[in-house]
């Protein structure tokens, strides 16, 4: 019998935390919600009354597959796919 996808340790990308650290600086609220797994983006976002959905990635790595699920099934707005705090900052001052 398998276990259910939560009880799965997740992987956090290299680069994450700097990234986290940069977005607070730059006034962003920032849920670390890369346990939840399923797929489900590792960041949940906010500033001037905006949410966003982050994936963070680190180099050149691709999406795994329940994340291709999530983000292709997804109705809200898209998942921003960032992969330096340079990519993370330029979504800060966008909202």
């Amino acid at each position: 019998m398998s276990s259910p996808n939560y009880l799965y340790k997740r992987k956090v990308d290299m680069n994450q935390a700097e990234i986290v650290e940069a977005l607070r600086k730059a006034g962003c609220s920032v849920f670390v919600a890369s346990t939840v797994g399923r797929g489900f983006p590792d960041l949940v976002i906010g500033k001037g009354g905006r949410t966003l959905l982050v994936e963070v990635k680190y180099n050149k790595k691709p999406l795994n597959e329940d994340q291709i699920k999530f983000h292709t099934e997804w109705k809200g707005s898209a998942i921003v796919i960032v992969r330096t705090v340079e990519e993370a900052l330029a979504i800060a001052r966008s909202l």
